[in-house]
């Protein structure tokens, strides 16, 4: 899509023009190693975006932008070294390259750097973004203690896993696109239509994301195959699994995932568990749920259609990922 291109090439010349050259190297070096290696760039796409939508200038809202991907680095290093995943974005992780303790330091810098990048606003327009910004990083330490507390948990829901991946994913892009709708002066109804626009996008994106762990193309996707299998991560799959599988199945997913090991018959078992209950097509039509919520909040939104269009082209592209 050409607008995304365009958006990234403006996000990547931002990146590039404040990259970080302080000092220790040790500190910084990795920070710019993992902002650096792109990824799709999506959530400070989004920030452009909104205040794009909503007639804003581009200038005052780049900063702010980067701030959000300064975040999001933060929080994958953060989580890889939770996960002890070896790869992110196909590439070594920061604290399989430079050890744990560099990683936390590097990851906590990140976050305080994204701070700053609000500093050039006004004050009221500082204190309201600030406000969204610092609400979403706490729900998202909320979404990662629940994510962690279900590898453990014998009995987690469809409803706490989606409270989880709100939390987890789906505020950050609706913050986004909500930060982005504040820069430009949107009206407050537009402001939260966006947020919830933005927060099933995310949600059908995280599902997503659990779909391509198992059934994606993992030279594409980046990532270890079946990692959440691995570390007994109690995802829509299994949910999904753990309520159409049959009683025999069933009683074959607890055994595995009462086991934390990448034994390849855990891997084999599971995945076949998965496809006897059709977890994929099932993975799929939620997805899909998700995104015709998202673009009901879309169609509320005063503005001209015109400027609707690449919202809609963005979902449709976030969830037509290669599988």
């Amino acid at each position: 899509m050409q607008f995304l291109d365009e958006y990234q090439e403006i996000v990547a010349k931002a990146i590039e023009k404040y990259q970080f050259k302080d000092k220790p190297q040790e500190l910084y070096e990795p920070m710019n190693y993992i902002i650096s290696h792109g990824g799709k760039r999506l959530r400070p796409i989004m920030v452009l975006m909104a205040n794009d939508m909503f007639g804003g200038e581009m200038k005052k809202a780049l900063k702010p932008a980067l701030a959000i991907e300064f975040f999001h680095n933060f929080t994958l290093i953060h989580d890889d070294i939770m996960d002890e995943a070896p790869l992110r974005r196909g590439k070594p992780t920061i604290h399989t390259l430079h050890g744990i303790n560099v990683g936390i330091l590097s990851g906590d810098a990140l976050l305080i750097k994204a701070y700053k990048f609000f500093e050039d606003l006004e004050p009221e327009l500082f204190k309201a973004c600030i406000r969204v910004f610092t609400h979403t990083g706490l729900l998202l330490c909320e979404g990662q203690q629940y994510d962690i507390n279900f590898e453990t948990l014998e009995n987690v829901t469809y409803e706490d896993y989606i409270r989880m991946i709100t939390y987890k994913t789906g505020v950050l892009s609706a913050s986004s696109f909500e930060i982005g709708a504040l820069i430009a002066g949107a009206p407050f109804k537009d402001a939260k239509a966006i947020f919830n626009f933005g927060k099933h996008i995310g949600i059908a994106f995280q599902i997503m994301d659990d779909y391509l762990d198992v059934f994606g193309n993992q030279e594409q996707f980046g990532k270890k195959h079946a990692g959440d299998i691995y570390e007994n991560k109690k995802t829509v799959l299994y949910l999904l699994a753990r309520e159409h599988a049959s009683e025999e199945e069933r009683k074959e997913l607890d055994y595995w995932y009462s086991k934390k090991t990448d034994n390849v018959d855990k891997i084999y078992s599971v995945e076949k568990i998965f496809r006897l209950a059709k977890v994929d097509e099932k993975t799929l039509h939620l997805i899909q749920k998700h995104n015709e919520i998202a673009q009901e909040y879309l169609k509320k939104i005063n503005v001209p259609d015109e400027k609707k269009k690449p919202f809609i082209e963005l979902a449709n592209y976030l969830l037509r990922r290669e599988s």
